[in-house]
């Protein structure tokens, strides 16, 4: 299991080898994951930095690990946020409960009910949209969690905002915390994923910018990114 980690322009991740790598180290340590791309290490700052590395980073994208393998940690590995809260599921859902927060009423229904159908055994503490609007369901939503004390908690709000409503929840309640950003909407099939082969071919940021052409503005930072690749300025 690995203790270690590399610092990516001031970004620290763990240079995991294999998701069960990973899923054996959040079982020994419990405390967030922070899903580590391209474009997380292009664009942070002191701010996303601070609560990168008081977390567990891992690498969500190819940009990422191209940088650890540059660094020489050649094998490690790419494991999507998107994939690895299932396999977080699937490993654990026989002896550990979850608690869930995210995305809108609808999907977050259908997420539960579509875990509960996979997973007959599955026990879910409890779950809510991730549209909190006051300091009272802010609390209330804390106050639940650790009077339930799952084990496994994801929130899906998109970043910094899951990773400091997580880190506040830790604080009265250790667990195994993930940040999913759109997961639940891929999950129930909300949202298109990118087919397979792009997804292997490290193509889904090109499958999605032929989806989302707007994406172009966001995405044609990457090019500044692959420069310091190159020069290996990282």
């Amino acid at each position: 299991m690995k203790n270690e980690k590399i610092s990516l322009n001031g970004v620290e991740l763990h240079p995991f080898s294999s998701e069960s790598e990973l899923l054996n180290y959040v079982d020994f340590h419990k405390g967030i994951l922070v899903a580590i791309n391209a474009e997380k290490i292009l664009h942070a700052t002191d701010e996303t930095r601070a609560i990168i590395n008081r977390n567990i980073g891992y690498c969500d994208g190819a940009g990422a690990q191209l940088a650890l393998q540059q660094k020489g940690y050649k094998d490690a590995c790419k494991i999507p946020g998107c994939e690895l809260w299932l396999k977080i599921v699937q490993r654990f859902h026989h002896e550990k409960s979850f608690y869930l927060v995210g995305s809108t009423q609808e999907i977050i229904d259908s997420t539960v009910s579509k875990l509960k159908e996979e997973f007959p055994v599955i026990q879910i503490k409890g779950f809510r949209d991730g549209y909190i609007r006051t300091e009272e369901e802010r609390s209330a939503l804390i106050d639940d969690i650790v009077a339930k004390k799952p084990d496994v908690v994801f929130v899906a709000m998109g970043s910094p905002k899951q990773e400091l409503l997580m880190e506040e929840i830790q604080k009265r309640h250790p667990a195994i915390y993930q940040g999913l950003g759109g997961s639940f909407d891929v999950y129930t099939g909300f949202v298109e994923r990118a087919p397979r082969w792009w997804v292997d071919h490290n193509l889904e940021f090109a499958y999605r910018l032929i989806k989302q052409p707007k994406r172009i503005t966001r995405q044609i930072h990457l090019v500044r990114y692959a420069y310091w690749l190159a020069a290996k300025k990282l």
